[in-house]
């Protein structure tokens, strides 16, 4: 059982010294067939660039849009979930005082008061965790629909510009070093703007 081990790790070892071999010594063939100006020859520029996706974010006015929605509903379920527990609080300081000036006539009437006001806790909790579910699923729906939107935005935008490759860059995040002469997004933010039309309020 060991030498087959040792003769499979040796097949796959001369395997990939072959294909290393291979890539750095043979005739390289790529899919890309975009003929290149005389311009962009004489330029040195790659037919690829890339966009800073902070800035986007803070600049594109869908996007805008799309966190003040976010804002919105996050403000509103903070409301809804306050105003329960506001109610729930007065409740308990209300059963608290009655405990201390024995107001309940039985033991088992302050016991079931108790257990109501402990279950209407419980679902107080489940509401917020429900909200705050519903939130992340909406965030969650909101992300892929600007990020559809702007794939399409930018599938049109490049059909006069011919990248071959359009990167997103997070934070320094996936682009260590780049030319400023690669980053479009300035660019790419002013024609987003220019093709957003608002849905009216």
């Amino acid at each position: 059982m060991k030498n087959i081990n040792y003769i499979i790790n040796g097949v796959l070892a001369l395997a990939v010294v072959i294909l290393f071999v291979l890539q750095f010594t043979g005739k390289k063939e790529s899919g890309v067939t975009k003929t290149f100006t005389a311009e962009e020859s004489a330029s040195g520029l790659l037919p690829i660039a890339y966009v800073n996706v902070d800035s986007l974010l803070l600049n594109y006015n869908y996007s805008k849009d799309l966190n003040e929605i976010i804002i919105k509903k996050q403000e509103n379920s903070r409301a809804s979930v306050n105003q329960k527990l506001r109610s729930l609080q007065t409740e308990m300081q209300d059963f608290q005082r009655k405990v201390e000036n024995n107001a309940f006539l039985t033991r088992e009437r302050a016991e079931q008061e108790q257990a109501r006001l402990m279950k209407k806790q419980q679902e107080l909790q489940d509401f917020d965790n429900r909200l705050a579910q519903e939130l992340v699923s909406e965030q969650q729906r909101l992300n892929e629909q600007l990020r559809d939107t702007l794939v399409s935005q930018l599938r049109v935008y490049n059909k006069d510009k011919g990248y071959q490759v359009i990167l997103s860059n997070t934070m320094g995040d996936n682009i260590l070093l780049a030319g400023d002469a690669y980053d479009i997004t300035k660019e790419v933010i002013e024609y987003l703007n220019k093709n957003y039309a608002p849905a009216s309020k």
